[in-house]
């Protein structure tokens, strides 16, 4: 039987230690599904169809990691998918509080849910997709942070007259 994980989030935009957490889960998990948050509530600077279309392509060679759209609870999604694990990944004692908060509530929505907490990789243990969205803001290099299709499609919003000021 098939191992399979997901790994919710917005991604906006999705980070290399987005990146990192999802090759190394490919280590324990036969596929990964990469579940992108549509919040109308949130402001986001890509929408949803962006945001999964830019992780599409920066995983296009791999057919063990699956991108889907997805609104409401994320209990249902992982059960519509036939999945029982969540993965989260938590770069500071910090993140932790809320991380753990999260994974109480899906276990108390459907007792069958587990949630696997994953480090990044100590060069991705600082990002965050916000702060991507600053520092390129205020002329910072992003290279190295964030996959090439993430970097090229900032710098064409950047581009636009309005640009990214008022995301951030």
């Amino acid at each position: 039987m098939e191992k399979k994980a997901v790994y919710p989030g917005s991604f906006d935009p999705m980070t290399n230690g987005h990146v990192d957490i999802i090759q190394r889960g490919l280590k324990i998990f036969d596929k990964i599904i990469v579940a992108v948050l549509e919040n109308p509530k949130k402001k986001t600077l890509f929408s949803t169809q962006d945001r999964v279309r830019m992780i599409r392509e920066v995983f296009r060679r791999q057919d063990n990691i699956e991108v889907k759209a997805f609104r409401g609870l994320l209990a249902d999604f992982v059960r519509r998918n036939r999945s029982s694990t969540v993965i989260r990944g938590l770069r500071a004692v910090s993140d932790f509080e809320f991380e753990l908060q999260m994974a109480l509530m899906n276990r108390t929505l459907d007792s069958t849910i587990e949630t696997l907490f994953m480090m990044p990789s100590l060069h991705f243990t600082f990002l965050s997709s916000s702060l991507v969205k600053e520092v390129f803001t205020l002329g910072g290099c992003i290279q190295g942070l964030v996959p090439a299709v993430v970097e090229r499609r900032l710098t064409d919003i950047s581009r636009k007259p309005k640009g990214l000021k008022k995301y951030v």
